[in-house]
C-alpha cells in the first residue's frame, strides 16, 4: 500500500526519537505502521539503523509492486482524511458518545479507524458531506 502511495510523492515517514517513540497521539495520525522485529536481547534499534531498515524494505521489490498496483480512483488526501475525522469527532462529542474520561484514546482510535477505510477523494468528499449535515442537524434541533 505504501509504495503505491511513495509513487505520487505525497509521503512522509515520521520516526520518534530513540529514547520514547512516538506517541500515542503522533500515531493516531499515521495511516500505516510499521513495526521492526528485533530479539528479546535488543528490543530498540538506534534511529540510524531503524530508518535504513525501513528505506530499504519500502525499495525491495518496488518494481514488481508498482507493476501490480494500479488505481483508477485518487486517493483521499491526508487533509481530506483530517477533516472527516475532525467533523466525525465533533459529532461523537456532541452527540455525547466521548467518555469525558477517555477523549484522547477515542479520538486515536477514531483517527486510525478512518484512515484504514482508505477511501478515494469522491468517497471523502461524500463521507464529509453526510457528517457535516448530521453535525448541523444535531446543533440546530
Amino acid at each position: 500500500m505504501i509504495r503505491r502511495e511513495l509513487a505520487s510523492g505525497m509521503v512522509a515517514l515520521l520516526f520518534g526519537t530513540e529514547k520514547t517513540g512516538l506517541s500515542n497521539d503522533d500515531l493516531s495520525h499515521c495511516h500505516w505502521l510499521m513495526s521492526i522485529p528485533t530479539r528479546e536481547q535488543h528490543i530498540s534499534m538506534n534511529l540510524g539503523q531503524a530508518v535504513a531498515v525501513c528505506l530499504y524494505e519500502l525499495i525491495r521489490d518496488a518494481k514488481k509492486s508498482a507493476a501490480k498496483t494500479t488505481t483508477s480512483e485518487k486517493p483521499a488526501s491526508a487533509g481530506e482524511v483530517e477533516r472527516i475525522s475532525a467533523v466525525l469527532l465533533e459529532s461523537l462529542h456532541l452527540s455525547g458518545y466521548v467518555n469525558p474520561i477517555s477523549v484522547e484514546s477515542t479520538e486515536e482510535r477514531v483517527r486510525r479507524m478512518v484512515r484504514r477505510l482508505n477511501l478515494s477523494s469522491k468517497d471523502a468528499e461524500l463521507w464529509l458531506g453526510m457528517y457535516r449535515q448530521m453535525l448541523w442537524k444535531m446543533k440546530n434541533k
